[in-house]
């Protein structure tokens, strides 16, 4: 009972601070809420990159029988990431990543000293690393969601579970304090009259 005033002010105090903890905590809820949806979209978005990333690799592994050293080499060097483009959008009060896209490394190349295959081979590990830097951008979104749902969660706990119960107790002691400060003052007064009515007999 640290701090408690035991006055009628002491009890405004109180009721105040109770007042406007229950006005934040349905805010602190809808939050919460919103954040446990976006972390079901984030996950099915996951969900739907790894698809597109593993049907990616089948498409890679099917022609990488067909690169020897040389070409391997060659395929690699025109499929290096230069920049993976993203944004960062406030989505239920986090800042949240948005992918754009990947930017590759400019390398030249000539299509006569090249095989047929190699530009649809290029393009097909562009695609497949794309799949997996976007994959990397939705589990940085899903980290950042859970990161922030379990600092709400703390604060809804904080407010349901022990600060405003404490302010219930506190209003509640005040009250009997003042209750029986009343009920002291009114015998006191009793006795006084019983006194006072005794002397004028």
């Amino acid at each position: 009972m640290a701090n408690i005033k035991l006055t009628k002010m002491g009890l405004r105090d109180e009721e105040a601070k109770l007042k406007q903890l229950k006005t934040y905590l349905p805010t602190l809820r809808l939050k919460k809420f919103m954040l446990q949806v976006e972390i079901n979209n984030a996950l099915q978005e996951i969900l739907q990159c790894q698809k597109k990333r593993d049907e990616a690799k089948k498409e890679v592994d099917a022609f990488a029988s067909l690169l020897d050293e040389c070409y391997e080499r060659s395929v690699r060097l025109f499929c290096q990431v230069q920049h993976v483009e993203k944004f960062y959008e406030n989505i239920a009060g986090v800042e949240l990543p948005i992918f754009e896209k990947v930017t590759f490394r400019f390398s030249p190349f000539f299509l006569f000293d090249t095989p047929a295959w190699m530009d649809g081979a290029i393009e097909k590990l562009r695609h497949l690393i794309t799949q997996r830097e976007m994959l990397s951008v939705f589990e940085e979104k899903r980290r950042a969601l859970e990161k922030e749902l379990r600092d709400v969660s703390i604060r809804v706990n904080l407010f349901e579970k022990i600060l405003i119960p404490r302010i219930l107790e506190n209003i509640k002691k005040v009250k009997i304090f003042l209750g029986d400060q009343e009920l002291a003052a009114i015998s006191r007064a009793k006795v006084a009259k019983k006194k006072i009515e005794e002397t004028n007999e």
